[in-house]
């Protein structure tokens, strides 16, 4: 096509965008392919045109644009989601993985293209491949507000996504059941009947049978047991150990708290605004609110200088009936909680542990409120609840409150099904993180936020 000699990329690109304006696709053709002969590496021009030739069934035309566009413009995500597309037309899926993944290192959030990127690894056979990309695209999209129903799912895809889900939940139960069947033959089935309730309940394959309706787990309910908000000390014979040893607790605390907030951290990860905007914390007196941490283990994870700072502490803890899963728990830290701060209403994630606290320093005014009733603390006296009850804790005096806080099996769980628990949290973990979009942070879903 010969060009005008008045033309220039920029009144090419007026007449194309104009045709598109009017719906007139042969004038914007035209126009692009004007605009193509006097700038060849136009991405524009070049996806329009390989769109056109892709509605003509020419795929190989299409393809050979698109891979134009890609070598000039190779960090454009969107080209490298088209041209992934347009290999997977073609039948060449290794090609269109390749694309759609690049593509998706530079945009984790097309979940589009992840969603394409799931078919083109169910069509390869990967099925674990599949399923994390399934997973990945529906909660990237769901984040957005999108593919939540039908009415936010547009209708090109919305096939692909019942599918994607479908699969995703015959996936994932498929995994669960497996991770949870050598303790089966272990055990017997019969020992783990209340696991495999529960996880039934997580997979929303039934409701849960709560029995007090103040109980709402956020993360996962283990039917058949007590419903209770505070457990009676007897069940935790262990804990005597740590109150006979509060002054010994007490005084590492103290060698902490002497170098100010230096080896304090916020438990929320801020102290700041954001977190009294969340209704996260509030403050009741003329001080900003402030909840800080001085942890042992985090997410399982051991802090071992903090460890080291207070030997009798943590030789005292790791002597508990602590909860162990792999990435998530223990959970044991000296919760300080600053003057005026209000921990505001929350729920934990699992009645299948229980939280404890030992109060070390506790001024007038403090208290802590589990499912509508109240606790006094006591310095050097534990008390133990469950936090799927809602709960808040408050510190209303003109001095800091601390408490030792630790996470203990809820003992109405047999040895088997705390195993069982323990495994099928941990799958819970990798299977939902296996389905995160790349530098996105891993939501901390078993892991809780005790009142403290």
């Amino acid at each position: 096509m010969d060009n005008p000699p008045n033309a220039t990329p920029a009144t090419c690109r007026e007449q194309a965008l104009a045709g598109l304006q009017r719906g007139d696709m042969a004038l914007a053709e035209q126009a692009f392919s004007r605009l193509l002969e006097v700038q060849p590496d136009d991405a524009e021009a070049l996806q329009f045109l390989a769109t056109r030739q892709l509605s003509r069934g020419y795929t190989a035309r299409a393809i050979e644009l698109l891979l134009a566009a890609q070598r000039a413009h190779p960090q454009d995500a969107a080209i490298l989601h088209q041209l992934g597309s347009a290999q997977m037309l073609a039948g060449d899926l290794q090609a269109a993985a390749d694309s759609l993944h690049k593509g998706l290192e530079l945009a984790p959030g097309m979940f589009v293209a992840r969603l394409r990127l799931g078919v083109v690894f169910e069509q390869q056979g990967r099925q674990r491949e599949a399923m994390s990309a399934y997973l990945g695209a529906i909660n990237a999209a769901q984040a957005h507000g999108r593919w939540l129903s039908d009415a936010t799912t547009a209708p090109g895809v919305r096939d692909a996504v019942k599918h994607a889900t479908q699969y995703v939940a015959a996936g994932r139960r498929e995994l669960f059941d497996a991770i949870i069947e050598p303790l089966r033959q272990r055990y017997g089935r019969s020992e783990l009947s209340r696991v495999d309730q529960c996880l039934s309940i997580y997979l929303h394959e039934q409701p849960a049978p709560l029995p007090d309706p103040r109980q709402r787990p956020e993360f996962l309910y283990f039917p058949g047991i007590p419903s209770q908000t505070f457990y009676p000390r007897e069940r935790f014979p262990a804990q005597a150990q740590l109150e006979a040893a509060v002054d010994v607790i007490r005084e590492e605390l103290r060698a902490v708290l002497s170098n100010g907030q230096d080896d304090l951290v916020p438990f929320l990860g801020t102290n700041s605004a954001e977190a009294v905007a969340a209704h996260l914390l509030g403050s009741s007196g003329t001080q900003e609110a402030a909840w800080d941490a001085f942890f042992f283990y985090r997410h399982g994870v051991r802090h071992d200088a903090h460890c080291a700072r207070c030997p009798r502490t943590i030789g005292l803890l790791d002597s508990m009936p602590l909860v162990r899963v792999r990435d998530h728990a223990p959970e044991t830290l000296y919760s300080v909680l600053r003057p005026g701060t209000h921990i505001l209403p929350h729920r934990g994630v699992t009645n299948t542990r229980l939280v404890t606290h030992l109060p070390l320093i506790v001024p007038p005014d403090c208290a802590l409120r589990v499912g509508g009733e109240t606790h006094v603390w006591k310095e050097g006296r534990c008390v133990t609840f469950d936090d799927t009850f809602e709960h808040e804790a408050w510190n209303h005096s003109d001095q800091t409150r601390v408490v030792l806080i630790m996470d203990s099996w809820n003992p109405d769980l047999s040895e088997a099904e705390q195993a069982a628990v323990a495994d099928l949290v941990a799958a819970i973990g990798d299977f939902n993180r296996s389905g995160e979009a790349p530098a996105q942070p891993r939501p901390e879903e078993s892991s809780g936020s005790p009142a403290g």
